[in-house]
């Protein structure tokens, strides 16, 4: 088979991809790019996959085949799939049949596990075309994070059900990605919501020295915890964005909804500076966060001040706490969601010390996932956690792995957890 070099006709791959997304209308993108692989490959089908909010399901949202005629968007199981596969460990799949071979790549950027590309390329196809494949991959990412500031398509494919208004204000405060992956730390956020929505969030900003952590859960159900939860990320983030110390963002949190009748709300506030590897906390009548080190995870008992919301006229000064964090912790912050109800039923601390070889994307998902299941799939409160794996500050490469092996993220989903 000839090389990617030769495949493209002399011109650079990437550009010609890049290109072709940009020339395309926004909807029509991807579509474009596996039109694009399908003819320098020799494809017979071409197809972009997208992880689903529950990320238990993936969406086929594109596809390029041989033969004309489009295909209806096709939602597809991950659980014990080739697709759950590649999902948790990140690495290519291949397989052999009577039509080719079948490949199957992540799309993924800074550890967001956005979808898979599928192709089924002829059976002489070499590794040139295979590595040139998973470069196209790479690229996929960035074109799809683009084209998502244009369209619905991106976020209609991740939705598995039409969200309520509470949802649709939910949806819109989490993070525009729910992962981050760099050099001094590897996160991920899973938030599962309850039948009446109770206005869990979290959130994340990395700015050049310091990684900015929350999570926060307002009082109520629907409408008016998604309300409460607009005006506390909107203090929070904006007191961030000036520069304001954790003591202020608080300040402003409480404040916010006081002046405004949203009830109260508590939450964690944490912040690493990414050069020092110091970590502070603030604490507003928030469960605890769990520490897990050198395989044994235990809770980090810190100072709990009052939930934000419920200062009248004095402010309340919140006390800003240093945590000790080491590299090759992992950090769990947690909504009450969590312990409470169905959730008081899962060992969190045994479920963290099983899953320590899994990526935090994979441990977030895994752990509500398993408060959702001891509640029947019908959690009386949001379930919300963010992992974090702390590496250090002498760390100057981006994890990738995040520590999980091959082995352990392919199983970790499929065999029960004690």
């Amino acid at each position: 088979m000839e090389g990617t070099t030769a495949v493209s006709g002399g011109q650079s791959a990437l550009p010609r991809l890049l290109t072709a997304a940009e020339t395309a209308a926004p909807v029509a993108a991807v579509d474009v790019v596996a039109e694009d692989l399908r003819r320098r490959f020799d494809a017979t089908e071409v197809s972009f996959l997208i992880v689903d909010l529950t990320g238990r399901t993936v969406v086929r949202l594109s596809a390029a085949e041989a033969v004309e005629g489009g295909r209806e968007a096709e939602r597809i199981p991950m659980f014990g799939s080739a697709y759950e596969q590649v999902i948790y460990t990140q690495k290519p799949y291949r397989e052999v049949s009577s039509r080719g071979q079948r490949v199957i790549v992540p799309v993924t950027n800074r550890g967001d596990a956005i979808g898979l590309l599928e192709l089924i390329l002829p059976a002489s196809a070499g590794e040139e075309v295979l590595e040139a494949v998973g470069e196209a991959a790479h690229a996929l990412a960035y074109i799809v994070i683009a084209n998502g500031r244009f369209t619905d398509l991106y976020t209609w494919g991740k939705r598995s059900r039409p969200p309520t208004l509470a949802a649709e204000i939910q949806y819109q405060l989490l993070p525009p990605s729910l992962s981050c992956e760099a050099a001094q730390f590897t996160l991920c956020g899973s938030l599962e919501p309850s039948e009446d929505l109770s206005g869990d969030t979290f959130d994340y900003a990395l700015d050049r020295d310091t990684l900015h952590v929350s999570v926060t859960d307002p009082m109520g159900h629907d409408i008016d915890a998604a309300l409460a939860a607009t005006v506390l990320v909107a203090a929070l983030r904006g007191a961030r964005r000036t520069g304001a110390g954790l003591a202020e963002q608080a300040h402003r949190a409480d404040r916010a909804l006081a002046d405004h009748g949203h009830g109260h709300a508590t939450g964690q506030l944490l912040r690493i500076n990414l050069r020092t590897g110091r970590a502070q906390l603030v604490n507003a009548g928030h469960p605890w966060p769990l520490r897990m080190r050198e395989g044994t995870a235990e809770e980090i008992t810190c100072e709990v001040d009052q939930p934000f919301g419920l200062s009248e006229s004095a402010p309340h000064l919140y006390r800003v706490q240093d945590i000790d964090l080491r590299p090759g912790d992992r950090l769990l912050m947690l909504t009450d969601g969590m312990l409470e109800h169905h959730g008081g039923t899962v060992d969190l601390p045994a479920l963290l010390e099983h899953t320590r070889d899994l990526h935090p994307r994979e441990v977030a998902l895994t752990l509500t996932s398993a408060v959702r299941d001891a509640a029947g799939g019908r959690l009386v409160d949001d379930a919300t956690v963010m992992c974090l794996d702390w590496h250090g500050p002498q760390e100057a490469e981006r994890h990738v792995s995040s520590g999980a092996d091959t082995r352990q993220a392919s199983a970790g989903r499929t065999k029960p957890w004690p």
